[in-house]
């Protein structure tokens, strides 16, 4: 059992890609596994903590004592989470949502037309922002930022935008660690100005090392 196993009694978690249909058997998405959230879903669990984790489409088996919800799009995963989000002590956003979905979805199969398609497209919700602006203050909202380059600088902008007690920061384009890999190296910034870094390390040890430093940070 570790330290702090009362600290937070109920948790939710996201995990998983999105998929934004444009018909019925194409979709925008990403790469993400959902591993990540899935070892965070696991290691809150062993705590003894109650857990739902609202999970994308992803190629893994539920979490042992977790109440696993599975989501498809940004709007499934915004429904499931509010009513969840409203009973929560700690609420991590790991899920890699799809920024924007089809203005549009075909109810049909899109056949080949042999030339250009224009497809539009429109925002999809802000998960992570708009509930983390209803957060109580006994709540703890933590988010996570893949990114390509200037790591710390987005990560602080969005630790800033989207109202978060800590955010998980990533450098994606690294080969082997974050988005579909085993591993990850992970650099955690509170809202404090506090950093810690972690990593490379399985992302079941990457769990722990996040849920160690959330239960550890002095509760509001």
């Amino acid at each position: 059992m570790h330290a702090g196993v009362q600290s937070f009694m109920r948790c939710l978690i996201t995990a998983g890609p999105t998929r934004e249909h444009l018909d019925p058997v194409r979709f925008l998405s990403n790469g993400s596994s959902g591993r990540m959230g899935y070892a965070l879903a696991a290691a809150a669990a062993r705590r003894g903590w109650q857990v739902d984790l609202v999970s994308g489409p992803v190629a893994l088996p539920a979490p042992e004592s977790v109440a696993t919800h599975r989501v498809i799009s940004a709007a499934e995963m915004f429904r499931a989470c509010e009513p969840l989000f409203a009973r929560c002590d700690l609420f991590i956003a790991v899920a890699a949502v799809a920024d924007y979905r089809p203005k549009f979805t075909a109810r049909e199969k899109l056949e080949k037309s042999g030339g250009d398609r224009r497809l539009e497209l429109a925002p999809t919700v802000d998960i992570l922002k708009t509930l983390a602006a209803r957060k109580r203050p006994e709540q703890t909202v933590v988010g996570f930022a893949a990114e390509t380059h200037d790591l710390e600088a987005h990560a602080q902008r969005k630790l800033e935008e989207k109202n978060l007690d800590w955010i998980v920061a990533n450098d994606v384009s690294r080969p082997g660690l974050g988005m579909d890999a085993e591993n990850n190296r992970v650099l955690l910034l509170a809202r404090n100005g506090v950093q810690f870094i972690f990593g490379p390390a399985p992302k079941a040890d990457v769990a722990e090392f996040i849920l160690d430093h959330v239960i550890a940070a002095p509760r509001r």
